[in-house]
């Protein structure tokens, strides 16, 4: 359960008579929905946690330290470079709700970060001086450039109605936020759990269907392998009678001197091969036998093996006996998220040569070198929602930035694609330009168009110059050299 609105009074009173005139010194994100603040007061750092997790959506002092993922994400960087060095001016609830407004003054003059610590529909919204949204923690566009409106407010509820649930009985500086702080602790460790145990469920319903269609195949090439068992027999009887064999015969009929009663058999030819030629096909498929059943059958049964011990970790998570997979099974799930990782890749190398770039934060860029390849690169390669970006009312390249499903382009990686989108478009003389972007899935073939000619609906535009810097950085991370 969340903070209710006398949990974030009682906390607030306790915490910001202290963050009031501190500055901002870092800030992390160690989750989608978790924000870190660091706070310098004279003397002393402060660490401020402010969570929109629905489940424990909250506001405290923290004292544990949370693991960072190697690249911030998106809305931090934002927030690094706009709040960074800034001060708190004041930190307040707004009465009787659940949110908690944050006035600060920075090098951007005043803006205002909204903690919507209201459960299931909780959020952080970053506030320019006239109170518009610049950006918000959970992705609602249709906010961005809007005045703020708070949430439609209850008239009562359970959350206004319950007494606080912490005491202070931690003691300290700050035993408010500490009980809070020990109460979401072990109940995000439960939600991790349940987390990790859904999102193992989810891999391994996925990886069993994978793998038994793989062994389904593998059987299938076995079948059609024995078929061949008898060649290299057949394959020697023709060889004994090539002599006696002419082009366009359809089949012969020999003595088999490999069975003891000495039966006669007929093997079938093809007319428009030479005797050679037919015996080197019955040699050869006999080849392609004994190697399926060398690689295939231990293939197989590795498969199976693997198969059966995914279906009983399946069937402990869904009794409910589940415990975290042991060093080689986790090995196995990893290798096959990795050759999963590596197989997407492959097929992105062999979707069209395109021009291929690394961003500043490591995230692949395409590039059409023309027409077909632009069509191709956007209706074929693309998924929805990738990054779609090209120089506004001139002809160009299509630029494609690989992202996966949520996540934003981190604002390095939206200044290098967009930089290439004018390298390769006609403003590249001028050697500036706007660029338009938007995702995949909001540009659509243009009917009766030439290949490449495209529509696009909620595009955003970026103004760009050409960075010699930049593009030299790009080109040497380039995959066509």
């Amino acid at each position: 359960m969340a903070l209710n609105t006398t949990d974030i009074a009682q906390v607030l009173e306790e915490i910001a008579p202290v963050l009031r005139g501190g500055w901002i010194q870092k800030i992390q994100q160690p989750t989608a929905r978790t924000l870190v603040f660091d706070i310098r007061v004279p003397g002393q750092t402060h660490r401020l946690l402010i969570s929109c997790r629905p489940e424990t959506s909250r506001l405290h002092l923290a004292r544990c330290t949370l693991l960072n993922p190697p690249t911030p994400p998106a809305f931090c960087q934002f927030l690094r470079a706009h709040f960074q060095g800034a001060r708190i001016d004041d930190i307040r609830q707004v009465p009787n709700d659940r949110i908690v407004e944050l006035h600060f003054t920075g090098k951007d003059g005043a803006r205002t970060i909204v903690c919507e610590l209201t459960g299931n529909k909780a959020n952080v919204l970053v506030l320019d001086a006239e109170r518009r949204v610049l950006l918000d923690l959970t992705h609602q566009r249709d906010l961005v450039g809007q005045p703020y409106a708070p949430p439609a407010r209850r008239e009562t509820g359970p959350h206004e109605a319950q007494p606080t649930r912490f005491t202070g009985a931690a003691g300290g500086d700050f035993p408010i936020s500490a009980d809070i702080e020990a109460h979401y602790q072990d109940k995000e460790s439960t939600l991790a759990i349940d987390s990790a145990k859904d999102a193992r469920l989810r891999l391994l319903k996925k990886t069993l269907k994978k793998e038994q269609r793989r062994i389904e195949a593998w059987r299938d090439d076995l079948a059609k392998a024995v078929k061949y068992r008898d060649y290299a027999r057949y394959g020697e009887l023709i060889k004994a009678n090539l002599g006696s064999i002419k082009k366009g015969t359809e089949h012969i009929t020999v003595v088999d001197y490999f069975d003891e009663t000495l039966p006669e058999i007929t093997i079938p030819l093809d007319t428009t091969k030479s005797a050679q030629g037919n015996m080197d096909d019955y040699f050869r498929k006999h080849r392609k036998y004994l190697a399926a059943e060398r690689e295939l059958k231990p293939r197989i049964e590795r498969a199976q093996h693997d198969l059966d011990r995914l279906r009983q970790e399946l069937k402990a998570i869904e009794q409910g006996t589940w415990t975290p997979p042991s060093e080689s099974a986790s090995t196995s799930m990893t290798m096959m998220r990795a050759t999963t990782r590596k197989s997407q890749q492959s097929a992105d190398q062999r979707r069209g040569p395109f021009r291929r770039f690394i961003s500043t934060d490591g995230l692949p860029i395409f590039v059409g070198r023309n027409a077909r390849e632009n069509d191709e690169l956007t209706f074929g390669l693309a998924k929805s929602d990738d990054l779609w970006l090209h120089a506004r009312g001139t002809p160009g390249s299509h630029v494609l930035v690989r992202l996966e499903k949520g996540n934003d382009p981190p604002p390095e990686t939206l200044r290098d694609a967009a930089m290439l989108a004018l390298l390769y478009s006609d403003l590249k003389k001028s050697g500036k330009g706007d660029v338009i972007y938007a995702r995949r899935k909001w540009v659509k073939k243009a009917k009766g168009q030439a290949p490449g000619a495209v529509i696009v609906t909620q595009e955003k535009s970026l103004h760009v110059s050409l960075e010699k810097k930049r593009l030299d950085a790009l080109k040497a991370r380039s995959a066509h050299k």
